[in-house]
């Protein structure tokens, strides 16, 4: 029994850590600023807004951890490396972003049916300085975001944050111009429900990639058919496809030749796989277990 290996790679783009570390800072800074303001100024909204900007000082750290981990080299106990630690950075920020949401929309709940004047001013001034700190920080990792998973889930932590301010700004001048309280509120539980829509679609795909699930882009059936074209090849099955992470996807599965063929003669078969699977599919990792009129279970899918 023989197994072959391909590894196809393409340029890819590099992810900057250093841009963690400054939005990491900057989040920081708005963060103190935001709870010494939302005391000062009895502004739930506010408070509300230096939660979630803490809860992204915690998951930027542990995505820059995870980025760093990911570049640690592959050795005799950890044979993949920390490939997949990026994964599970992702995979904790977004959970993290639902967590934070229904505890504001709890808090905002209370204070809703029981709303309290707020020093306003205080209020605006600050949810300006959040935009302007969480937006540099959002054009520092947005094209990272493009690129990567872990980078996505903190960007994605710094964009509704900077939503968050402008929320926090429209309910700051309101309550400033018209004396409505309440919308201090009414813009928590909106900022919550905005925490919950993007963190689900990351906590989804995190939670795919990590379990090891067939892509949604992939479909099984075709490729096995167009293996199944190439002449010399006989039934593809047995088939698994995932990712390790955002960048390598991995083909493994058994292949019945047409014929007894020898090391070489397979050799070349494989090489053709290899580019079909690569430029149909973008499946860079192929590991083919030839057979030649092997009795096992032929099903595209096979339980192990």
């Amino acid at each position: 029994m023989e197994e072959s290996n391909s590894h196809n790679h393409s340029h890819k783009h590099v992810v900057q850590g250093k841009n963690l570390v400054y939005s990491i800072l900057l989040n920081l800074f708005i963060t103190v600023s935001q709870i010494i303001g939302g005391i000062a100024s009895g502004s739930l909204a506010l408070l509300s807004d230096a939660l979630h900007n803490f809860s992204d000082v915690l998951s930027l750290g542990f995505s820059l951890i995870a980025h760093k981990l990911s570049h640690k080299k592959a050795n005799e106990d950890h044979t993949f490396g920390y490939k997949r630690a990026e994964l599970i950075a992702a995979f904790i920020n977004a959970s993290t972003l639902i967590i934070v949401a229904f505890i504001l929309i709890y808090g905002a709940a209370n204070r809703f049916f029981n709303p309290k004047p707020i020093e306003s001013s205080i209020v605006i001034w600050l949810s300006i300085l959040g935009i302007v700190v969480n937006g540099t920080s959002v054009l520092l990792l947005q094209k990272d975001a493009e690129h990567n998973i872990n980078m996505k889930s903190a960007y994605l932590h710094l964009l509704t944050d900077m939503m968050a301010s402008v929320a926090v700004l429209v309910g700051g001048l309101l309550m400033k111009f018209f004396g409505w309280y309440w919308v201090d509120g009414v813009l928590t539980i909106l900022i919550g429900f905005y925490l919950i829509y993007v963190g689900y679609d990351l906590l989804k795909t995190s939670t795919k990639m990590l379990m090891l699930f067939t892509p949604d882009a992939i479909n099984l059936l075709e490729i096995v058919e167009e293996v199944n074209k190439i002449p010399g090849a006989g039934n593809l099955h047995h088939v698994h496809v995932w990712y390790l992470n955002e960048e390598e996807l991995h083909l493994e599965a058994h292949l019945d030749c047409a014929h007894d063929i020898k090391i070489s003669e397979f050799d070349e078969l494989l090489h053709k796989i290899e580019n079909v699977l690569y430029e149909k599919f973008n499946i860079n990792h192929v590991t083919i277990q030839p057979e030649y009129k092997k009795e096992d279970p032929k099903e595209i899918i096979v339980q192990d």
